[in-house]
């Protein structure tokens, strides 16, 4: 066990429907990063590192990545994209040891959640320092930190139905009709919003290849306009997101 195999490693920490995760798995996970993870997980096990501080390592690269990308230039953009990557590939890994090991806990779950939380705020924030051109106040880091906020408050939207399902004693899985909401116009609006992904604007592997876009951009133009129409539209699905994920909620059979 201290020197398994990548196919072994692979084979016990990618165990049949993981990808398949419909609200847990990222589509980057399914599409490349779960074929590269299982390589650099058979290492830490063999080195005997436990998943937590494989969470640690990629909280610190999700909010490394917000830091780096508020310095500006096209550079700093390329070097948030590849943190992010680094930042993916390591919360693919964290879980495959956890499971390879068997040593799963509640604990590590928590620790993902909070890094998750960390790495979009601070890239969202770092967008905003970005946009504005300069450390220093102004309506851009403003505008940075409320969709900071608003991706924050989808993620707790999201975190507390299965908060408020274990206070009231009903089971964490939810049915996935109890998931639509029961009117017929909110289950259409709501196909229609999840069709047109709009939300993954605010995650933190889709917002960081935007950045990189918008950073060749400025730099063909010589300005900060891209990055600045990137910003307001984060702030605009931020705050349009998370009023819609609420509507969702409430109107769905997810409470009951």
């Amino acid at each position: 066990m201290s020197k398994p195999s990548v196919a072994e490693v692979r084979a016990g920490g990618q165990p049949e429907g993981v990808k398949e995760r419909v609200n847990e798995e990222h589509w980057a996970g399914r599409l490349y990063m779960r074929d590269i993870s299982p390589y650099l997980s058979a290492l830490f096990i063999r080195l005997g590192v436990p998943p937590n501080p494989i969470t640690y390592l990629m909280m610190a690269f999700g909010v490394l990545a917000g830091v780096v990308v508020a310095f500006g230039g096209l550079w700093s953009a390329v070097a948030a994209f590849l943190m992010v990557q680094i930042y993916l590939l390591l919360d693919c890994s964290d879980g495959e040891v956890a499971r390879y090991t068997k040593r799963t806990s509640v604990a590590g779950i928590y620790l993902d959640r909070i890094g998750h939380y960390l790495s979009e705020v601070a890239l969202l924030i770092g967008l905003g320092v970005r946009a504005q051109g300069e450390f220093a106040a102004g309506g851009w880091v403003v505008a940075g930190m409320a969709a900071a906020l608003g991706a924050a408050l989808i993620k707790a939207e999201t975190d507390n139905v299965v908060v408020a399902r274990a206070k009231a004693g009903l089971p964490e899985k939810i049915a996935e009709e109890a998931m639509a909401p029961r009117s017929a116009g909110l289950s259409l609006a709501r196909k229609a919003a999840s069709a047109l992904r709009f939300h993954r604007v605010i995650q933190a592997v889709e917002l960081s290849i935007l950045v990189l876009i918008a950073a060749v951009v400025d730099a063909v133009r010589g300005d900060l306009a891209a990055t600045q129409v990137l910003t307001a539209v984060c702030v605009a699905v931020a705050a349009l997101q998370t009023v819609l994920h609420l509507v969702s909620v409430l109107a769905s059979r997810r409470l009951h």
